[in-house]
Order: C-alpha cells, then sequence, then structure tokens
C-alpha cells in the first residue's frame, strides 16, 4: 500500500467540521476544479504569484502540478504538507504546513486557501488550527509563521484570532506595483492561550522520520 512507502499518505487531521488529508488522484482533480471556480475577487489577488490569473483550465491544471511537484521535492530535511480540506466529504480547499530542518529549528510555516463558496463560514480558522496542533502539539514546533498581503483582511485575522504577533512587514514589486506583506508569529505559549479547536491526529508515529524527526518529539 501507498501508506507503506509513504506513511503521510496516512495522516488525518480531524476537527468537529473538517477532514484535513493528502488527496487521491480524484480528490485532486475535485480540488483542482475548485480553484477554477474562483478563490477571491479578480480585481483583488491574495497571491505574490498570480496563478489564479490564468485561465480556468490552467489555473486548474497548476493546482495538480504544484501539487505533485511539493511531493517530488519532499525530503526529511525541507517538506511541505500540503493538505486538501474537507467538510462533510465535500473538497472546501487547501491548507498546507511546510518546514526546514525542524529537528533543528522547531519552526514551520502555513499557507492556505478556501474555494469563495466556502468562505465566511469559519472553516478558514479551523482547518489552520488544525495544522497548528499538527506542529506544536504533534511536533513539538516552537513557533509558527504566516504571511499575508495587507488587502487580505480574512486571512490576517485569522492570524489575530489565533493569537499571532506583528513580525515585521515585506515589501514585493507584484505587475510593476509595490505590495506590503504582513508577517504574523505565533508562539507556542501564545498558541496554548488561545486555542479552542479540538483536533484529532491519526497516523502520526510512522510520519515523523520524513518530517525530520528522529525521536518522537518531547524524548
Amino acid at each position: 500500500m501507498l501508506v507503506d512507502h509513504f506513511p503521510p499518505a496516512g495522516l488525518r487531521l480531524v476537527t468537529p467540521r473538517l477532514e484535513l488529508r493528502l488527496p487521491s488522484p480524484e480528490e485532486l482533480a475535485e480540488l483542482a476544479d475548485l480553484a477554477a471556480e474562483g478563490i477571491h475577487d479578480p480585481d483583488v489577488s491574495p497571491f505574490l504569484v498570480r496563478w489564479t490569473d490564468a485561465p480556468r483550465a490552467e489555473a486548474a491544471r497548476s493546482v495538480i502540478h504544484y501539487h505533485w511537484r511539493q511531493l517530488g521535492a519532499w525530503t526529511p530535511r525541507e517538506w511541505s504538507l500540503d493538505l486538501t480540506v474537507f467538510r462533510d466529504g465535500v473538497v472546501a480547499g487547501q491548507q498546507s504546513l511546510a518546514a526546514r530542518d525542524l529537528g533543528v529549528t522547531r519552526q514551520v510555516r502555513t499557507t492556505s486557501w478556501l474555494g469563495r463558496r466556502h468562505q465566511g463560514q469559519g472553516i478558514g480558522t479551523e482547518m489552520r488550527a488544525a495544522v497548528l496542533h499538527l506542529a506544536f502539539a504533534g511536533l513539538a514546533a516552537e513557533v509558527a509563521l504566516s504571511g499575508a498581503l495587507e488587502h487580505n483582511a480574512a486571512s490576517l485575522a485569522v492570524s489575530r484570532k489565533l493569537g499571532y504577533e506583528p513580525d515585521g512587514r515585506l515589501r514585493h514589486a507584484v505587475d510593476g506595483k509595490l505590495v506590503e506583506e504582513h508577517r504574523s508569529r505565533l508562539t507556542r505559549d501564545a498558541w496554548e492561550r488561545h486555542r479552542t479547536v479540538p483536533v484529532r491526529i491519526d497516523g502520526l508515529a510512522p510520519c515523523l522520520p520524513l518530517l525530520g524527526l528522529d525521536t518522537p518529539p518531547g524524548r
């Protein structure tokens, strides 16, 4: 079975409303279709790389290419776990957790996107809370980083709600115009104080070596 060779295929995060896991090929196609339907107002993109500005078929295909590319580049030293978010069995978006040298840095970063028809219902908060639980409770991380462009009010609101603190700004040139990225930082202590979403983690132990942890966290 695939999980015998690549244990993250068996990893599951479960919250009151959501399940997060790696998708099957058919589910990956559903994720691509969801992205092609739209993620944001066409006039205001939350992404530095404007992949959603492409024609629908090309945008959908880029979701598939990106997913395969991230899996193909996976090493214990540097990885990106790009989980598909399911609500009542329906694909709602993608929540990623990534790290480099996790065993040393104890630091992770998150990115995500949500289909427009699933926005405004608290799903963005719940899905990020799920991977933060994985990071802090499951992987003994000490810091989680996030970032959002200055006009991405929804993402910035999720960060504030979950206890992140401002961590400076980065300046980017997008389409010849200046755009500022607001960086946010969440410590273990702040996560402990702000967490309210119950999360169950299934299938983590076999994944630890592939996530850069030679021994279970805490040992």
